[in-house]
C-alpha cells in the first residue's frame, strides 16, 4: 500500500513499485477538516485537490484507490499535542510525530491488518538491514536538500521493517523528470512547507481558535527580572524571536527563554541565545536498543540546521544529555534533535532544555540548579557525567 498524497513523490513512489512488480494499492489519508479552520493547499494528504489528484494518479496506474478518515485519530494525537507545546512555552514539530503515530502507526496497521505487506511513502531517506545486528538502519537521502530522515527518526523498528521508501536512491530533480517522462499528472506540481492542519492565517490565528481562552498576556523580563514590556501570550513566541516584542531601549531584544509557570518571556541579547548543552528527552535509538555510552555525534536542532559536532552521553528515562563542541543559536524547547554519524542516523529526540556549559558558566551550582528545574530526580546523573 503507498501512502498518497497527490503529490510528485508519492505518485512517482506509486509508479515505480508498480514497475518493479509490486502489487500495489493507494490509500490517502483524510486528517483534518475541522470547520474552524481552512486546509491549507499542500502536499500533506488533507486537501481535495490533493485527493483529486491522487485519484487521477491511481486510475492513470490502474490500481486500488481508498481514502481512510483518520482525523479523530489526527485531532486527538497530534493537534492537541501541538496546542498543548505551545501552552507550555515549547515549539512543537508535529510532523515527526504524525509520522509515527499516524501514517506509520495508525495507517500502517490498517495496511498490514489489509493483507499488505509493506506501506511504502515518498519520503527522501533510505532504510537498510543490519543482518549483524539483527536491526532496521535509517539513513539520510543523497538529496541534501530534500532529506527527510530528520522527520523520521521516531521510527520504530517494527515501523522501520514494514516501510518502503522507493525514492530513497534519487534527487527532486530525478523525480521530477522521471514522473515527466512516465506522464505523471503531478510532475511539476509545487511545493509548499505549511503545516497541513493550519491555513494561510498561521499558526498563531490558528491556536487563538482554537485555544484562544488559555493564551494570557504577561510580563516581558530581562535575566535579573526587570519588567520591560508585555507580552501577547507565550504560544506566540519562540526561542530567538526578535520581532514582535515591541520594546525600548534603543538595542535589539531576543526571546531567550520562556517561563510557563509564571508565565513570562525573558529577553536578552543576541550573545545569550547561545547554548552548548542541551537534554534531549524520548529518545529512540535505532542501530541498537541504547547507547552504549558517551559517542561523538553530528546533531540536528531543527531541519534546517546544518547540524554541529557534539557529544551524547545516555542518561535514565530514555534522555541524553548532548554537549556541543561550539554554542549554537536558538536551541529550542519542543524541537527534535536528531543524531547522525556520517548518513547513518544513530536516532533521536525531543529538546527539553539547553544551558551554558558548566565550564563556561562560572557558577557550577547555579547550572545544577538550573538543570534540576527540569529533572529534579537526576541530579546525580550529572555527578556520573
Amino acid at each position: 500500500m503507498v501512502a498518497m498524497s497527490g503529490g510528485v513523490d508519492s505518485s512517482l513512489a506509486a509508479a515505480l513499485l508498480k514497475l518493479e512488480g509490486f502489487e500495489v494499492s493507494g490509500v490517502w489519508l483524510r486528517l483534518w477538516s475541522c470547520g474552524c479552520q481552512d486546509s491549507a493547499d499542500n502536499e500533506s494528504k488533507n486537501e481535495p485537490k490533493g485527493l483529486e489528484e491522487a485519484k487521477c494518479v491511481a486510475r492513470q496506474l490502474q490500481i486500488p484507490f481508498r481514502v481512510l478518515d483518520l482525523e479523530t485519530e489526527f485531532r486527538d494525537q497530534i493537534v492537541s499535542y501541538f496546542i498543548r507545546e505551545y501552552l507550555r512555552g515549547r515549539t512543537p514539530i508535529p510532523c515527526l510525530f504524525c509520522n509515527r503515530r499516524v501514517k506509520f502507526g495508525t495507517l500502517m496497521q490498517e495496511a498490514l491488518a489489509g493483507g499488505a505487506s509493506y506501506l511504502a511513502s515518498g519520503h527522501y531517506a533510505r532504510i537498510t538491514y543490519d543482518a549483524k545486528g539483527g536491526r532496521y538502519l535509517l539513513w539520510r537521502s543523497p538529496d541534501p536538500h530534500k532529506d527527510q530522515s530528520y522527520f523520521l527518526s521516531q521510527l520504530t523498528q517494527e515501523q522501520l521493517a514494514h516501510l518502503i521508501l522507493p525514492l530513497e536512491h534519487m534527487r527532486k530533480e530525478e523525480v521530477r523528470r522521471l514522473a515527466g517522462e512516465l506522464g505523471i499528472g503531478t510532475a511539476q506540481r509545487p511545493e509548499s512547507q505549511e503545516l497541513c492542519f493550519v491555513s494561510r492565517g498561521g499558526y498563531r490565528q490558528f491556536l487563538r481558535n482554537m485555544a484562544g481562552d488559555m493564551i494570557k498576556p504577561g510580563p516581558i523580563r530581562d535575566h535579573k527580572g526587570n519588567l520591560l514590556g508585555e507580552h501577547k501570550g507565550l504560544a506566540f513566541y519562540t526561542i530567538g524571536q526578535r520581532k514582535g516584542l515591541r520594546l525600548a531601549g534603543g538595542r535589539p531584544f531576543f526571546v531567550v527563554e520562556l517561563r510557563p509557570d509564571s508565565n513570562e518571556v525573558v529577553v536578552g541579547e543576541e550573545k545569550d541565545l547561545w547554548r552548548s548543552d542541551m537534554v534531549v528527552e524520548g529518545v529512540n535509538w535505532i542501530p541498537s536498543q541504547e547507547l552504549p555510552g558517551r559517542t561523538e555525534a553530528w546533531v540536528k536542532i531543527r531541519y534546517q540546521h546544518a547540524g554541529a559536532k557534539a557529544f551524547i552521553t545516555p542518561m535514565e528515562g530514555g534522555r541524553a544529555w548532548v554537549s556541543f563542541a561550539a554554542p549554537q543559536r536558538a536551541i529550542t524547547p519542543g524541537q527534535a534533535a536528531v543524531f547522525y554519524q556520517g548518513d547513518l542516523v544513530l536516532g533521536g529526540g525531543i529538546i527539553a532544555c539547553s544551558l551554558p556549559g558548566p565550564n563556561r558558566h562560572g557558577d557550577i551550582r547555579r547550572y545544577i540548579e538550573a538543570y534540576a528545574r527540569f529533572f529534579p530526580s537526576s541530579l546525580d546523573l550529572w555527578a556520573a557525567t
